[in-house]
């Protein structure tokens, strides 16, 4: 991290670092959409007078506002009036429905929600108004205005929770995840300290700016000072000539992207996808050691990946530096200030990026253990140079004839077979074993039909012991998938096939 970034990462508060950020460099461009450009001295100056929209509205210090709303210009610069007065706020993902959102807006007792009224043909408006919410308007092209005279000063501390993040749905019951400015500014700062933005950098947000994942990106744009692209939606190829326009050097986002990205790539091999493009990152999603290489190889890019929850926004990054090796099979390493332990095989967090805890005290009080660590539910280890290597989840492990098995293993090594496009292995009940190994599998176009006994003959090639093949092969059109960082949700499998006996 360069000096201009380390001073910066001690700020205060969001605010405290947006108005840092501005004054330093006022006129170089923060977020591009379409033909706009919005500069670090704009979205201060039109994040303070729509702070004071919302004061006149009643919002104060300590007012829960809730805001559904997708990837734009207007988003960010709502949250960031939010952040200059101080108010709670508990982004929810956009494509969420009544559910769960009537789940959020009860839990949180939020007093206002800002919606975009009918969005990709759905009413927004009328959902939060069916589900009784407070304080209903709609934030799209046009947000709150007013005079900043009438605004009390910004916050002068970090420490409060501010945030109310859910958890991002591979269980079925979500969790509201306590966040503090600080705690944000010091996963953005983890970010930005391995990935080491260049000048003339642009980077890219193709996810839901409501995920965690957002102010991460936003915190390491304002550390460095260079914009990012914002996609309300995004899909490939669509979204190819929105990146070859502004010039993308940093893209990603997760697992899924890096594989969309490889898809298109296969489409003109030699021809590179986006000229100007130079480094993929993300995290969000297990990385097969297969996908890092073919990523690498055939686009010609840096691939570095991540470790990071909706409880600590980033854990663990690649460095662009490491070698191959530990980029393709170790999430990174932890930077200065997250301390990791492994206990029983468990990660275990603490740092200043980790969460405050729950909605719930009594799933706080389950998470943490008794010096304050941060029971992840993640399996991993620790290598002699300190990378971090993941081996499963506690719930992913699947126990079969009481010998424990990593679903992650297996799914690493049949990612690496060509009639495989994606894998999900799962545990399913079993009279005799206690739990099967099942392998879902979604294959590529014009890949010949898999079976298990190809599957099985694979694996034993590669080395996996017998105990571990699948029982069990379903092979589906696409699976199941969370709508922010595309990450399988097992738990889905598992209910459509615990019920069924092959």
């Amino acid at each position: 991290m360069n000096d201009t970034a380390h001073s910066l990462s001690s700020a205060r508060t969001l605010w405290d670092l947006l108005d840092r950020r501005a004054r330093l460099t006022p006129e170089l461009p923060a977020l591009l959409q379409g033909d706009r450009a919005l500069t670090f001295g704009a979205l201060r100056a039109r994040a303070e007078r729509t702070a004071a929209g919302l004061y006149d509205r009643g919002v104060r210090p300590g007012t829960v506002v809730a805001w559904q709303l997708p990837t734009r210009v207007e988003t960010v610069i709502l949250s960031f009036a939010l952040a200059r007065l101080g108010a709670v706020q508990t982004p929810l993902i956009p494509f969420h429905r009544d559910r769960e959102v009537g789940f959020a807006l009860r839990e949180s007792k939020a007093e206002f929600f800002a919606v975009p009224g009918t969005w990709r043909g759905f009413d927004h408006t009328e959902m939060a108004r069916r589900l009784g919410a407070k304080g209903v308007f709609e934030a799209y092209d046009d947000l709150p205005d007013g005079d900043p005279a009438v605004l009390p000063p910004p916050p002068a501390e970090g420490t409060s929770v501010r945030w109310i993040y859910w958890t991002s749905g591979t269980t079925s019951a979500p969790k509201g995840v306590l966040h503090t400015d600080r705690s944000l500014i010091a996963g953005g700062s983890c970010l930005a300290h391995a990935l080491r933005p260049q000048t003339g950098d642009v980077g890219s947000i193709a996810f839901p700016y409501a995920h965690i994942g957002g102010p991460d990106y936003m915190v390491m744009l304002l550390l460095y000072g260079f914009p990012a692209l914002l996609f309300e939606q995004f899909a490939l190829p669509d979204a190819l000539d929105e990146y070859r326009r502004h010039g993308v050097s940093i893209a990603g986002g997760s697992t899924a992207f890096y594989s969309m990205f490889l898809t298109e790539q296969r489409k003109q091999p030699g021809v590179k996808l986006i000229p100007t493009l130079r480094l993929l990152a993300g995290g969000g999603a297990p990385k097969p050691p297969e996908l890092y290489h073919a990523v690498t190889r055939e686009m010609g890019v840096t691939l570095t990946h991540g470790y990071g929850m909706t409880e600590v926004p980033m854990i663990t990054m690649g460095d662009p530096d490491d070698t191959p090796d530990h980029l393709a099979t170790t999430e990174g390493r932890p930077p200065k200030g997250m301390q990791i332990r492994i206990v029983d095989g468990e990660v275990r967090l603490r740092g200043e990026a980790v969460c405050r805890g729950y909605l719930d005290p009594v799933q706080t009080a389950e998470a943490f253990d008794e010096e304050g660590f941060l029971r992840t539910g993640d399996l991993g280890r620790l290598t002699a140079t300190g990378h971090l290597v993941l081996t499963g989840r506690l719930k992913d492990v699947i126990i079969r004839k009481g010998e424990n098995i990593s679903a992650k293993e297996i799914e690493d090594l049949m990612a690496a077979h060509p009639a495989v496009g994606d894998v999900a292995v799962i545990g399913l009940p079993d009279e005799e074993r206690g739990e099967l190994v099942c392998a879902v599998v979604e294959q590529p176009g014009g890949a010949p039909e898999l079976t298990l006994d190809a599957v099985t003959a694979y694996l034993r090639a590669e080395g996996l012991s017998v105990h571990k093949l699948p029982e069990r092969l379903e092979v589906v059109d696409a699976l199941p998938r969370g709508e922010t960082l595309r990450k399988v949700l097992k738990y889905k499998l598992r209910e459509r096939y615990s019920g069924t006996v092959k």
